[in-house]
């Protein structure tokens, strides 16, 4: 890989000059051809969009590296040389998406149509928007007339739907030098949550670990025309009934905190004082059963106050007239930041009891980055110069992303693509959801946002 390097000079470093109407245009239009790409993991076969991002770069003076960790996995990386006054900024993006319900969905999941003002498809949030705006950004680096005060590197990569093992966990196994870095914009952060009138813009800076887990079940197999109560299948309906009806206990973190007090602090007092209860473990289940309505607001709080498992793919027997004597369930498992696979475990004992196996398929542990550096200040600014009325909040989320693989690198890692929703529009259920779309106004002004972030980022002012 030959990185290249824009002229020196004195001209001012400012991306933003840059993002006329016809790059705001091309930014979508990027975004539409990338859902097209039918990169559903598994099985992945991310090399044709891959390719597809390689010419566009090309295009514009740069020479990205394409590099297959299998056949049809293919990675991206891309580095637009800096003048080394600072460490590396990563912009960080995946390819891949997860499965979808075509029968469940109003527009073709894979057809990047432009409808009722909004761009539909799979990836539209999760995560081809954010590479979009990636690829704006490094156009405008590429044709500035300034170097950057710090090295740029574009990632794009595979697998991270599945656990990372063909993108950037491979990459950082194997080519830690081309993707290190000092900092790291990845994806989940940046969009507009309404609350009670007051629009937050949730800036990622931790996320929970992955545990997940497969429980077997046994008993004693025979013939379907004589039930046995404590059959294979049955012990496993049993314990997912009991998962699915028990909550698992609340730890309250940091991280958490300081999100419920950003949210408090700019609400009125009786609903300040309800969101502060959220943090004190004896008051947290009736605040959420009571206090708020919305329902995926709800769960969203949730599942950032507790470990949480989800049951996802059963197994048991192959014959309608014959009683398997095995029983398996797949659980996705998420720990917060202070919790470990062996906490999580021993909570879904307590739920289910003793009588399983547990076999441990992915054990990822949590990621925080402080919020008290002179990054996440400027990704702050850079929404508030944006959206004066716009209050930018530190969060923890749920998911999981390849922020494990750059952290672990040494990265401060912040979720931070900028997204202006419509009042009624949930940004979290559109995350593997049916009818997954952005609206085109608030995303050209997320480019914006965006742009404008990774250049104040690329040229120290911060």
């Amino acid at each position: 890989m030959h990185p290249a390097t824009a002229p020196p000079t004195d001209a001012p470093g400012d991306l933003l000059a840059g993002v006329t109407s016809g790059l705001l245009d091309a930014t979508v239009a990027h975004l539409q051809r990338l859902i097209r790409f039918e990169t559903v993991n598994p099985p992945g076969n991310e090399a044709p969009a891959i390719a597809y991002v390689a010419d566009v770069l090309r295009r514009e003076g740069l020479e990205p590296a394409v590099l297959e960790s299998a056949p049809g996995r293919a990675n991206l990386v891309c580095r637009i040389t800096g003048n080394g006054h600072q460490g590396p900024l990563l912009l960080a993006s995946h390819v891949d998406v997860v499965e979808v319900e075509r029968a469940s969905w109003r527009r073709d999941p894979f057809g990047g149509e432009m409808a009722d003002g909004c761009v539909w498809g799979r990836g539209a949030v999760d995560m081809k928007g954010k590479l979009a705006m990636d690829l704006a950004a490094m156009t405008l680096l590429a044709r500035s007339r300034r170097r950057p005060d710090r090295d740029v590197v574009l990632a794009v990569v595979a697998d991270e739907e599945a656990g990372c093992r063909f993108g950037s966990r491979w990459l950082a196994e194997n080519h830690p030098e081309m993707i290190r870095a000092s900092v790291c914009l990845n994806e989940v952060g940046g969009f507009s949550l309404s609350l009670l009138g007051v629009r937050y813009y949730p800036i990622q800076v931790a996320e929970k670990g992955v545990c997940w887990l497969r429980l077997t079940f046994r008993g004693v197999p025979g013939h379907g025309s004589v039930p046995k109560p404590d059959s294979a299948p049955v012990k496993l309906a049993r314990a997912i009934a009991r998962l699915g009806e028990t909550r698992l206990p609340v730890h309250v973190t940091p991280e958490a905190t300081r999100f419920i007090e950003s949210l408090a602090e700019h609400q009125p007092l009786p609903v300040g004082l309800a969101l502060r209860g959220l943090t004190m473990p004896y008051l947290t289940s009736p605040v959420l059963d009571y206090g708020i309505r919305d329902a995926q607001q709800r769960q969203g709080m949730e599942a950032i106050l507790r470990n949480t498992v989800s049951p996802t793919v059963v197994r048991a027997g192959n014959k309608t007239n014959v009683i398997p004597g095995v029983a398996t369930v797949e659980l996705d498992g998420r720990t917060l930041p202070g919790q470990t696979l062996e906490d999580l475990v021993r909570e879904v004992r307590a739920v289910v009891g003793d009588e399983f196996e547990v076999e441990i398929l992915e054990n990822l542990d949590p990621v925080v980055t402080s919020c008290d550096t002179p990054e996440y200040e400027t990704l702050c600014a850079t929404i508030r110069a944006h959206d004066p009325e716009g209050i930018p909040v530190p969060w923890l989320i749920p998911g999981f992303t390849d922020d494990k693989f750059y952290a672990a690198l040494g990265a401060r890692c912040y979720g931070f693509m900028p997204l202006k929703l419509p009042e009624g529009m949930n940004f979290q259920s559109m995350f593997h959801g049916h009818d997954e779309r952005v609206p085109v106004e608030g995303y050209r002004w997320g480019i914006r946002a965006y742009v404008d972030g990774v250049g104040r980022l690329a040229y120290e002012q911060i």
